[in-house]
């Protein structure tokens, strides 16, 4: 069985499936309202430069090769850095409206999944959103921040220019390309944000400094269908019960067999959204004794049923 470390169990729940992906062009002036909610979105600069604005006060302003990735919940501004007053705003499902209300979505289209004011402008920005919360695990999202980015600098990748130019393709399983580069640029982004100095803070990061606690991840993340107690788990890692319930809360930020619940939903979630899955398969993958008993925990965990997650995921 492959390896699986922390960072990577943290990155498993990415998986675009029919992601809205857009290029923007825009010449001055212009302002985006951002009102989506979108559970995950990234924003990534092809040529110019663009200023984006957070509601929670934070700003950053964003060149060629530079990236930024947002989330649900919270709304920021999107503009060419001068104009204030917003000239547009994204509602959810991707509406967008001018000040007066009217929709702008034909009178905007410059093509295939390209859009703006000037054909011929100055900005090219590509947005990827992941617009269901079952592309996108819930543990993810409470790791990261309302926005993050990562500089040119930082990095170094053909990852934009190979999405700027699938964006522009009309080719039979383009959507599938698209999604697959957009789960590609995400994972490569927070891998580097994750990395910073300044993230080490981060539960995950701090438990690469705990063997107790590392070993323990790694167990269940490699081996989420065997039948884990907080006894099996502690006489793997070699401490007491008690030991490894305090590690691993003070690490990780809940207990183990919690994590272990979540971490097994969070996959079914995920393996339920493939239509030939039913129940009773994903609960044997997931370490669920019956139908039953994953219908139960996921109804109890994340609201409800797994069909009905999966009826939402492939609507």
């Amino acid at each position: 069985m492959k390896e699986i470390d922390e960072f990577s169990g943290l990155l498993e729940g990415p998986r675009a499936r029919g992601a809205f992906t857009l290029r923007g062009l825009l010449s001055s002036p212009w302002s985006l309202r951002i009102e989506a909610d979108s559970p995950l979105t990234v924003i990534a600069m092809v040529k110019g430069e663009i200023k984006i604005t957070h509601d929670n006060g934070e700003t950053v302003s964003l060149a060629p090769g530079d990236v930024a990735i947002t989330h649900a919940p919270g709304h920021y501004t999107v503009s060419d850095g001068i104009t204030a007053e917003p000239t547009i705003t994204i509602y959810p499902g991707q509406d967008c409206r001018a000040p007066d209300g009217r929709s702008l979505h034909d009178e905007l289209s410059l093509g295939v999944r390209t859009w703006g004011n000037d054909p011929n402008a100055s900005n090219l920005m590509l947005v990827g959103s992941y617009e269901s919360l079952s592309d996108v695990s819930e543990r993810l999202l409470s790791a990261l921040p309302p926005i993050l980015w990562v500089k040119s600098k930082e990095w170094d990748s053909p990852l934009i220019q190979l999405l700027n130019d699938e964006m522009a393709r009309d080719a039979p399983g383009q959507a599938a390309v698209l999604d697959r580069l957009l789960d590609m640029l995400l994972i490569a982004i927070l891998r580097i944000w994750f990395e910073k100095k300044d993230q080490k803070e981060q539960p995950w990061y701090q438990a690469k400094g705990d063997s107790v606690v590392n070993k323990t991840l790694k167990m269940i993340h490699q081996n989420p269908a065997h039948p884990w107690s907080l006894t099996t788990l502690a006489a793997k890692v070699g401490v007491s019960r008690a030991a490894l319930a305090r590690r691993f809360h003070d690490t990780v930020g809940e207990p183990p067999m919690t994590f272990l619940t979540h971490w097994r939903l969070a996959l079914a979630a995920d393996l339920l959204c493939d239509p030939e899955a039913t129940v009773g398969t994903v609960a044997e993958q997931v370490g669920y004794s019956s139908p039953y008993a994953l219908s139960s925990a996921f109804k109890r965990v994340r609201g409800v049923s797994p069909q009905e997650h999966r009826e939402k995921s492939l609507a």
